[in-house]
């Protein structure tokens, strides 16, 4: 499926991206390879992210599969292709990867990976790197790759930040597959649903976000991104001035008055 961005004039080949309601969903469109993804999908996948966060019309980003997986990892005729090619060649195809996923991780707006069938490999870090996972209950993952002789690298910081050195030390070096629900046992997985309410699962989430304060939340995806690298004494000096900066803000003027007043802020008339 070949379709322009929100700003119309982009055209994908390995993405669908569709814009409504305020929000940007973007499939991997190559479900004849179950959406595995090669260096194409990768640089358009950062063209799309980008896109998103530069529209102020974005409120939120959605990231699926088209047909029945999410992200089979990455494709067998480009892993043909890259074992042939220089390490110089390798390491700048990975050091795209790894951009698209910090990019992803990294976008202004909350991002929601809907999670529609089964994540591996790489398709775990495409949705570690989102705010928010939901994931059917036909989603199964796998984190395999030293059964083929390689490892997680790219992935790898997004995943230990989901789900923790202790698990990710079991996962990485078994290569097992586990289901939906132990996915949410682990918090690589925010929520479950069946497959016929994985939708409306979604569409809740997005409705909560698209009720809160859109400065607001990108401050909070600051925070998150931040602080956890802070000392106490850097947090602390960051987080007053962040707040105080906040209280003074039209946006949170402008709740604290609908708040009081019994009436919805005006950004999520």
């Amino acid at each position: 499926m070949i379709t322009s961005n929100p700003s119309g004039d982009r055209i994908y080949e390995t993405l669908r991206v569709e814009f409504a309601d305020r929000t940007v969903r973007i499939r991997l469109d190559r479900p004849e390879v179950r959406n595995a993804f090669n260096i194409q999908l990768v640089r358009e996948m950062r063209e799309a992210v980008a896109a998103a966060g530069k529209d102020d019309d974005v409120r939120a980003v959605v990231v699926s599969g088209s047909g029945t997986s999410f992200c089979a990892g990455a494709d067998l005729n480009w892993m043909r292709e890259i074992i042939a090619q220089s390490y110089e060649q390798n390491l700048k195809e990975s050091l795209e990867l790894s951009a698209c996923l910090y990019e992803l991780y990294a976008l202004r707006k909350p991002t929601i990976a809907r999670v529609n069938g089964p994540a591996v490999g790489g398709g775990v870090g495409f949705l570690s790197a989102c705010d928010i996972v939901i994931a059917s209950t036909a989603a199964r993952f796998g984190l395999s790759e030293v059964k083929i002789g390689l490892v997680p690298a790219a992935i790898s910081p997004y995943v230990v930040r989901r789900i923790g050195e202790s698990r990710a030390r079991r996962y990485f070096l078994t290569g097992e597959r586990f289901d939906a629900r132990r996915a949410e046992d682990i918090g690589l997985v925010s929520l479950v649903a069946e497959p016929d309410q994985l939708d409306a699962a979604v569409d809740s989430c997005l409705a909560l976000l698209l009720t809160s304060g859109p400065e607001a939340l990108v401050k909070v995806k600051e925070l998150l991104r931040t602080v956890p690298g802070m000392s106490f004494d850097e947090a602390r000096l960051f987080t007053a001035e962040m707040i105080a900066g906040l209280r003074v803000s039209p946006e949170a003027q402008e709740g604290m008055a609908a708040f009081l007043e019994k009436r919805k802020p005006r950004w999520s008339a």
